[in-house]
């Protein structure tokens, strides 16, 4: 490999690792299994868990079929959809809590009606946090779903319609098994990506134990007071990075 390629890369490569090294090298050990049995730690893990996992789920039960309609269908303004689709991937979180605030809020544009005819208040809820996970999230999987389906062939399904089925029944029958692959993949990097959400869930839901404390919350208000906690905690997370890592691992590492 040419030298002037070769110590730029392993530049590059040094950037991405130190750190996650540096964290290695200075977590409380010793103390680690008392940081992590602490009732605030289960707490902030379970809620993350659920509350990632329920996205995960609202991101499938939306997002699968708008991936459908951008990749099978013709329809004007599909490039310009597909944009705002992807939009909260380089929108920064917290610019998206506060559009979620002023949208969903008592006083935003549908929050006052929920707030005024059913009593319902999102903001500051654990709904609240699976909202704002499921904003910055579902991306993910729509641009996952997405691409396999314009890599699938289509031919199935049409083939499926000349027999008598309906575009409904292909699609379930037909479809979803080719393209079970890329929504699992889409679904565990929309699961990751929730649960490591910390804008704007924090903006749109606070921070208050047991009801909105996130992991990522959890790490940041433990780095205030107790930096011991903080790694620890962050240790939790970088363990499921690398086991999303490791499930997606035949997707994103293996050689072409």
């Amino acid at each position: 490999m040419p030298i002037p390629l070769l110590v730029p890369a392993l530049l590059g490569l040094a950037f991405l690792l130190l750190p996650l090294i540096a964290l290695l090298v200075r977590a409380p050990w010793r103390s680690l299994p008392e940081q992590l049995t602490s009732a605030e730690v289960w707490e902030a893990l379970r809620l993350s868990l659920v509350c990632a996992t329920a996205a995960t789920g609202l991101s499938l039960v939306v997002g699968v079929p708008l991936a459908w309609l951008l990749a099978r269908t013709r329809f004007p303004g599909r490039g310009f959809v597909r944009a705002l689709v992807t939009l909260p991937l380089v929108l920064p979180p917290v610019v998206g809590g506060v559009a979620l605030l002023l949208a969903f809020g008592r006083n935003g544009v549908i929050g006052q009606w929920l707030d005024s005819w059913f009593g319902i208040t999102l903001p500051f809820t654990t709904t609240g946090v699976v909202l704002a996970e499921t904003f910055v999230a579902m991306p993910f999987l729509v641009i996952s779903v997405e691409g396999t389906l314009r890599a699938a062939d289509p031919r199935y399904e049409e083939a499926a319609t000349t027999l008598g089925a309906s575009r409904f029944t292909a699609f379930r029958r037909v479809t979803l098994p080719l393209i079970a692959p890329g929504i699992a993949a889409g679904a565990v990097l929309a699961w990751a990506r929730a649960l490591g959400e910390f804008g704007a869930t924090i903006t749109f839901a606070g921070n208050f134990p047991g009801r909105t404390q996130t992991m990522p919350l959890a790490v940041y208000l433990a780095l205030q007071n107790d930096p011991a906690a903080a790694i620890a905690l962050s240790l939790v997370l970088l363990a499921v990075s690398i086991a999303v890592l490791a499930a997606l691992r035949d997707r994103w590492m293996t050689a072409s």
